[in-house]
């Protein structure tokens, strides 16, 4: 949950992380429109919208409202300009040459140092992610199958003598087997609900805390994978394991 909530903030300033695209002066706004359609078909283009000559000149005046050397400024100083959004960030350097290739389009800025730093950010915590879920995992199913493996040594005699007087396999397998199934679902739904309360109290600390520029994602967003995923590790480790576990004493 914490590599979910870092990637998705990383997302947000991924997506703020765009292009503007200045039209050519000599354009006029309805040409200037008509260049949406050709900005979409740029591969890697997400999005992208167009800001007029007007829209600029008022976000300026806005932004410099309270000095008065900027009061007679006019639309016809500004370019019609499209802030183009993108869908990897990565390819932003090769989104801003295609860009400028279009008719029509007289410069492309980009903040590349932004974008490349966003992307070497992103790829620590994934491998960083991969790394620590890895670790854990191997963890989880070294305890486990120990625990399994103690749990079927205690009956090795009662499996001796089950075989002694003709019990079949399948028959001495079964109850282990469902068994196995019972505490790896019975593992699951706790450890589904432990980290559904921990991770409550978490979040509910950073709202309390007020800090603005990090956005939680909420838990029910990817309960069900999660669920699924615990589910599908706790039935495996519980059926696999006792099945695997228990061949070394069928053999009498």
């Amino acid at each position: 949950m914490l590599a979910v909530n870092i990637n998705a903030l990383v997302g947000e300033l991924e997506n703020e992380n765009t292009l503007l695209a200045y039209v050519d002066e000599a354009l006029s706004e309805d040409e200037a429109r008509d260049l949406r359609q050709e900005l979409r078909l740029v591969s890697n283009v997400s999005s992208v919208g167009l800001i007029t000559r007007t829209q600029a000149m008022e976000s300026f005046l806005s932004r410099y409202e309270e000095n008065e050397r900027y009061m007679d400024v006019r639309a016809d100083w500004f370019r019609h300009r499209y802030e183009v959004h993108v869908d990897d960030v990565a390819l932003l350097a090769q989104t801003q040459i295609d860009v400028s290739r279009i008719y029509g389009i007289a410069k492309v800025t980009a903040n590349l140092t932004i974008a490349k730093g966003l992307v070497t950010v992103r790829n620590i915590i994934s491998r960083a992610s991969i790394g620590i879920v890895s670790v854990l995992l191997a963890i989880s199913l070294f305890i486990m199958s120990n625990t399994i493996k103690l749990s079927t040594f205690e009956r090795r005699e009662e499996i001796a003598i089950m075989k002694m007087v003709g019990a079949t396999n399948g028959f001495i397998r079964w109850p282990f087997i469902f068994e196995g199934f019972m505490l790896g679902v019975t593992g699951a739904i706790a450890a589904f609900a432990a980290i559904w309360g921990l991770y409550g109290l978490v979040t509910s600390s950073i709202m309390d805390i007020g800090i603005g520029f990090i956005s939680v994602i909420p838990f029910r967003t990817v309960s069900f994978r999660i669920f699924v995923m615990f589910f599908a590790i706790g039935f495996g480790v519980g059926v696999g394991g006792s099945g695997v576990v228990l061949n070394r004493y069928l053999n009498v």
